[in-house]
């Protein structure tokens, strides 16, 4: 990793002062009477609300003060001082029944972002919050806690999304999805596109400050703004809490540890990462266990639903060996099956493989960003796979698939973004084996709009269900997947789009596939 010499805290100046102001946002150290909101111009919440990591007794709560996100400094039109920020959550709309009241400091340092981490709240339950500074009022959003440890709730309602390119097309994906009954929301990453963007949706030329690729922290704030100006974003996320991941695309498409997409020096890309980890935590509900250290960050950790599922969040970029034989798409690519080759680093495979064995849930989902299934896009005899996923790294996935198995894994069902497609497949303890056993099931999600309009039906999906047996159903339309779980059955809602490149699509379920309790694999 990055040199000692070189603190992780040094590469963004944060001394001992500047990192205490940091926690302030954090609601770790309690917020004191200084610290008033200044005369601010125009609405400081223009970036929404937002909540995340729910347990059973509370909630990451989220917003950033940026009264003009598109300030070229990526300071979001904000004076350089802490500015105090009020928070409320209540058991009703109207803010009539306050379960708990707070403040933090919102500091130049994370650009004004807040994260306060409340608790005490009862399981299993909905409620309301907003934020206050000087006079300004956010809008309102709205949670849910979890069931408690040792409560077995009848079910589970929740959406997965990832791939929200925001110059192929509009967010209308998120616009139905907050209307859904959820519990909650799963994003597996590339929550936005290191990519300049020169046109809006449509056609016309933006701004001159978007038009070069993403690099610099102020760049990165400045692209979470563009992003989050979509309103049925902001509503997905005042709607539900979220549990987010990151894939490659909110640093640097195909990324690998220190390993740049372009070869480039890694202190030079490690400096990227570092703002770009920066500014996924200033504009996501994370705590304060996932603030960056650096170019580090602990994003892999889990997060039960009582004793009906856990969810186990993957980090497959931090730690994994560059992509084998190029990164791209090969046939004869032995490297791909050498039996040290990591995607997910020693630590995080033995921690995910202890989780197997001391978990009590019905479910184990694993929140994926690269497809783990094999995607043959050979339909003859030979196997021609794409090394970036886990298809580079076959020794790895056989053998979580295989400690799943005889660890006793009662129902594994792996949910996954990336591929802009839909699929539903098999999960099979070795590939290669034409007789292997299936040990467990994946969904693919399609994008919110990566790819433009998409369709049904592609030559690519011919051949991929030809070459692949496993494969049960394919798609490539826009959209989200939504999930119901309960103790008997899972049942994954293919939810999508006619659209994306122009406003106002409709919604429609394309398929609904299964997953029975105590056995492996879907069923269409």
């Amino acid at each position: 990793m990055f040199a000692n010499s070189v603190s992780r805290r040094q590469m963004f100046g944060f001394g001992g002062a500047a990192a205490a102001a940091l926690m302030l946002g954090t609601g770790a150290w309690e917020a004191q009477s200084a610290f008033a909101a200044p005369a601010l111009k125009g609405d400081p919440f223009t970036l929404g609300v937002a909540s995340g990591d729910p347990t059973s007794d509370g909630v990451v709560l989220w917003t950033r003060l940026a009264p003009d996100p598109f300030a070229q400094d990526g300071l979001g039109g904000m004076p350089a001082k802490p500015v105090r920020v009020h928070y409320e959550v209540a058991l009703d709309e109207r803010f009539r029944r306050i379960a708990r009241r707070g403040s933090v400091v919102a500091t130049p340092e994370l650009a004004h972002s807040v994260h306060p981490e409340v608790h005490g709240l009862a399981p299993d339950r909905t409620y309301w919050f907003r934020f206050r500074a000087g006079s300004a009022i956010s809008p309102v959003g709205r949670t849910r806690t979890t069931p408690a440890p040792w409560q077995s709730p009848r079910e589970l309602k929740f959406a997965f999304a990832s791939c929200q390119a925001w110059q192929d097309g509009y967010f209308t994906a998120y616009h139905h999805m907050a209307r859904e009954d959820l519990d909650l929301v799963v994003h597996l990453g590339d929550y936005l596109y290191e990519s300049g963007v020169r046109t809006n949706k449509r056609g016309v030329t933006t701004d001159p400050k978007f038009h070069t690729e993403t690099v610099g922290l102020a760049r990165y704030r400045l692209q979470y703004g563009l992003y989050k100006s979509e309103a049925p974003l902001r509503e997905a996320h005042a709607a539900f809490p979220w549990i987010m991941t990151f894939d490659d695309h909110e640093v640097e498409n195909n990324w690998a540890d220190e390993t740049s997409e372009n070869d480039e020096d890694p202190k030079t890309f490690l400096l990227r990462r570092a703002a770009a980890f920066q500014a996924l935590y200033e504009h996501a509900p994370l705590r304060r266990t996932q603030l960056p250290n650096g170019p580090d960050v602990q994003m892999y950790r889990r997060l039960p639903y009582g004793r009906l599922a856990d969810f186990t969040m993957l980090d497959t970029r931090q730690y994994r060996d560059d992509q084998a034989c190029g990164d791209g798409t090969s046939a004869d690519c032995a490297d791909r099956f050498d039996d040290n080759r990591t995607l997910l680093g020693s630590r995080q495979r033995d921690w995910v493989l202890k989780g197997f064995s001391r978990s009590q849930a019905r479910w184990q989902i694993l929140g994926n960003q690269a497809p783990m299934g094999q995607t043959d896009q050979d339909p003859g005899p030979g196997t021609t796979v794409w090394t970036d996923p886990w298809d580079g790294y076959v020794a790895e996935r056989n053998r979580l698939l295989a400690e799943a198995d005889t660890r006793g894994v009662r129902n594994l069902v792996v949910v996954t973004g990336d591929r802009h497609q839909n699929y539903a497949w098999d999960l099979k303890r070795d590939y290669t084996d034409p007789e292997s056993a299936t040990v467990g099931s994946e969904f693919v999600g399609t994008s919110v709009t990566s790819g433009g309009d998409g369709a049904d039906m592609t030559a690519q999906g011919e051949t991929f269900l030809a070459a692949n047996p496993h494969m049960k159903f394919f798609n490539s339309q826009r959209g989200y997947a939504r999930v119901t779980v309960n103790r008997d059955r899972w049942t994954t809602d293919f939810r999508v789009l006619p659209f994306v490149t122009k406003p106002d699509a409709t919604i429609s379920t394309r398929a609904s596939v299964v997953v029975e309790d105590g056995t492996p694999g879907v069923q269409v």
